[in-house]
C-alpha cells in the first residue's frame, strides 16, 4: 500500500514543472475597513476609488452595495445578513455594479431581489446579468399608448381604462383590497400574452404565499416571476427589490413583448429608504423622509413606457400601490406618486366596509390616458355609465333621510342600484372582453331594470357560459375585433333579454332618466327656475321651498328646509328661509335662519 510520503514524491515533480510555466503578474487590489456597523448598514473607510452603487465584498462572502461617498466614509447598505462582520473586518471593491438575472428561465420562479431562487428548485437559468438601475427610454424612442390592458375588473375597464404602457398607482388604506386587484390584473392575463412580474415590499411571508398560490390556482404562474422582498429580509434587499423587478420586466420589454411589474408596495419602500437614510445619516425632511425620496421613486417608474416600432414596439406597465393613514390622500408620498403616475385607483374603506368589492371610488379615481386606450365595443357603452352611477349615488344618500321620491327618480335609483351590483366583483373571478361588454349593455338597454336586485350577481356569474350557448360566434368576434356591429348588437341583445328572463326579468323597460337638470340635487334645486311670488297669507299657493323640491323630484322630507323660498320672512314665511336675491340671468342663496323662527 502506498504511503503518505510516496504520494507527495510523486505529486511534487509535477507541481515544480507546472509552477515554472507561470507567468506572475503584478495586481492591484482595493481594500478598506468597516468603521461602524449596525441594523443593515455599514460605513466603511480606505476605498478611495469607490463608485455610487459599486458592490463591496464583506467577510463571509456578504455583499453590499455603495450608496453615500462622503469625506469620512463610504454607506453601505448590505445585502445579506450583517452577523459575523465587526468593526476592523477587511472590505474588498469589487469594480462591479448590482446586476441581476434576466432572461426567461425567470419564469415561473420565486427569487429574491438579487434574482437567488427561493423556491427550492434549483440555480436560475439566466440569459444575462442586467443592472439593476437603468435610465428611462428616451422621449424619441416611445409610442402613444394606444392598446388597452384588460384588468378584467369591470368597474376599472370601463371607468378607468388603462393602457400598455401606462403608470397607474392603485391607493388606498390598508386591507382595503388594493393587492386584490393586482392579483385580479395579473390573473385577467392569462388570457393575454403580458408577462407579470410580482414584486412583493416589506410583505409578510404569509401574504405572499398567498399571493403566489392564487395566480398558480387562478392564473398562468408559467409567465410571471416572482420577486421577494419580504419584510424580515435585510433592508438593503427590500430596498432593490423595486428595481431589480423593473430590470426583469425590461428584458421582456427590449424584445418586442408586453410587461406588467406590480410593487406591492411602494409606501413600505419608502419608510425603507427613510430608515436607511437616517441610519447613514441624511438630512431628514418633511415626515422624516430625506430630500430625495421623489426622484426615489420617479426614476423608478419614468422606465415605464411604450416603446417606438423602431425600438421593437414592447411596452412596461406599472402597477405600484401605496398606502394610505385614514384615507388621507394629501399626505407626502400618496402625493408624490399621485404626480408622478398617470392616473390613480383609489380604494374608499367605507364602501369596503359596506361590501362593495373593488371597493373603487370612481369620483376620486382617474385615468388620465382616457378612453383612446378603451376597447371600441366598450367605450360607447361606458361613455355615460360614470355620470349615471354618480347621480345615482347624490340620490341614494338623500333617499336615506326619509324622502318620498316619485317615480321617475325611483327608477333611476333602482337602475343604479344595479349597475353597482354588476361592477361589484368576486376576487380571482376576472371576466374577458365580451362579458363585460355583455354586462355594459344589458345596463345600457335597461335589461336589468325589471330583474330583482338579490339575482344579478348571480347573472354576472352566468353571463359568460349564458353566451356562449347563446351567441357563442358574437363573443368570439368580439374577442378578435373588440367591435360590436349592430348586427352583433342585436344578437347580443337579444340572448342578454333571453339569459335575463331566466333570472325573473320581466319586459325590459326604457333605461332610467336621470331627474333634470343634471348634476347634484342642491344643483338643481338651485338652477330651477323661480316660483312666483305670493302674498302674505294667499290662499292655495304653495311656498317656493315645495315648488323647488317639486322640480327636483322630491316631495316633502328634510329637503323641504333648504330649498329656496320665495318668501322672505318678513312676508310672513315662518320657516327659515334662505337669502334670495334675483336678476336677469343669477341667483344665490345662503340658508339664514327666519328672525321670528
Amino acid at each position: 500500500m502506498p504511503t503518505r510520503s510516496d504520494e507527495i514524491g510523486r505529486w511534487l515533480p509535477r507541481a515544480r514543472g507546472r509552477a515554472t510555466t507561470l507567468a506572475p503578474k503584478p495586481r492591484v487590489e482595493q481594500v478598506g475597513r468597516v468603521e461602524r456597523i449596525g441594523d443593515g448598514v455599514a460605513t466603511v473607510s480606505g476605498l478611495p476609488d469607490a463608485r455610487l452603487d459599486e458592490l463591496l465584498l464583506f467577510p463571509g462572502a456578504v455583499l453590499g452595495m455603495a450608496v453615500s461617498l462622503e469625506r469620512e466614509g463610504i454607506g453601505c447598505v448590505l445585502l445579506g445578513p450583517e452577523s459575523g462582520i465587526s468593526a476592523g473586518d477587511r472590505v474588498h471593491g469589487t469594480g462591479e455594479v448590482v446586476r441581476v438575472p434576466v432572461g426567461e428561465g425567470l419564469l415561473g420562479r420565486v427569487v429574491d431581489s438579487v434574482g437567488a431562487p427561493l423556491d427550492g428548485k434549483g440555480p436560475v437559468a439566466a440569459t444575462r446579468f442586467e443592472p439593476v438601475e437603468k435610465p428611462a427610454p428616451a422621449i424619441v424612442d416611445r409610442d402613444q399608448v394606444r392598446v388597452p390592458l384588460m384588468t378584467g375588473l369591470t368597474v376599472v375597464d370601463a371607468m378607468i381604462p388603462l393602457g400598455r404602457g401606462q403608470r397607474e398607482l392603485i391607493i388606498g388604506d390598508r386591507k382595503t383590497g388594493k393587492t386584490a386587484i393586482a392579483v385580479d390584473a395579473i390573473i385577467s392575463q392569462k388570457h393575454s400574452d403580458v408577462v407579470c412580474v410580482y414584486a412583493a415590499v416589506g410583505q409578510k411571508a404569509l401574504t405572499v404565499n398567498q399571493v403566489v398560490d392564487a395566480i398558480r390556482e387562478h392564473g398562468i404562474f408559467e409567465h410571471c416571476i416572482a420577486l421577494v422582498g419580504e419584510a424580515d429580509a435585510p433592508p438593503g434587499l427590500q430596498w432593490l427589490a423595486p428595481y431589480a423587478a423593473c430590470t426583469m420586466a425590461e428584458f421582456f420589454r427590449d424584445r418586442g413583448q408586453d410587461a406588467l411589474p406590480v410593487i406591492d408596495d411602494l409606501s413600505k419602500h419608502a419608510a425603507v429608504h427613510r430608515e436607511l437614510s437616517l441610519l447613514l445619516r441624511s438630512p431628514p425632511g418633511r415626515e422624516a423622509y430625506p430630500g430625495d425620496v421623489f426622484y426615489l421613486h420617479s426614476r423608478l417608474l419614468e422606465r415605464a413606457a411604450k416603446l417606438s416600432k423602431e425600438r421593437g414596439g414592447g411596452s412596461l406597465t406599472a402597477l405600484p400601490l401605496a398606502e394610505t393613514q385614514a384615507g388621507n390622500l394629501a399626505a407626502y408620498i400618496p402625493t408624490n406618486l399621485i404626480s408622478i403616475t398617470d392616473g390613480q385607483i383609489y380604494l374608499e374603506p367605507k364602501l369596503f366596509y359596506e361590501g362593495q368589492k373593488p371597493a373603487v371610488n370612481v369620483g376620486k379615481s382617474v385615468s388620465r390616458v382616457g378612453g383612446r386606450t378603451q376597447a371600441p365595443a366598450m367605450q360607447g357603452l361606458a361613455e355615460a355609465l360614470r355620470l349615471e352611477y354618480a347621480q345615482f349615488l347624490e340620490l341614494e344618500v338623500f333617499t336615506r333621510f326619509g324622502g318620498i321620491v316619485d317615480e321617475r327618480t325611483r327608477r333611476v335609483i333602482e337602475h343604479g342600484r344595479r349597475i353597482r351590483a354588476v361592477l361589484g366583483q368576486p376576487q380571482f373571478q376576472p371576466l374577458r372582453l365580451g362579458e363585460e361588454v355583455a354586462l355594459l349593455l344589458a345596463l345600457s338597454e335597461g335589461v336589468l331594470d325589471t330583474m330583482p336586485l338579490e339575482r344579478v350577481g348571480a347573472f354576472r356569474t352566468a353571463v359568460g357560459a349564458g353566451l356562449a350557448q347563446r351567441c357563442g360566434p358574437v363573443l368570439s368576434r368580439l374577442e378578435s375585433t373588440s367591435k360590436l356591429s349592430d348586427q352583433d348588437r342585436a344578437s347580443l341583445l337579444a340572448a342578454l333579454r333571453d339569459l335575463a328572463g331566466e333570472f325573473g326579468a320581466g319586459p325590459a323597460r326604457e333605461p332610467a332618466a336621470a331627474p333634470p337638470p343634471a348634476g347634484s340635487l342642491h344643483g338643481a334645486a338651485r338652477r330651477a327656475p323661480a316660483p312666483p311670488r305670493h302674498e302674505q297669507g294667499a290662499p292655495g299657493r304653495e311656498c317656493g321651498e315645495v315648488l323647488a323640491a317639486r322640480r327636483a323630484g322630491v316631495s316633502g322630507g328634510w329637503w323641504g328646509w333648504w330649498a329656496p323660498c320665495a318668501r322672505s320672512p318678513r312676508r310672513g314665511c315662518s320657516r327659515a328661509s334662505p337669502r334670495w336675491t334675483e336678476s336677469a340671468n343669477t341667483r344665490t342663496s345662503s340658508p339664514t335662519p327666519s328672525r321670528g323662527s
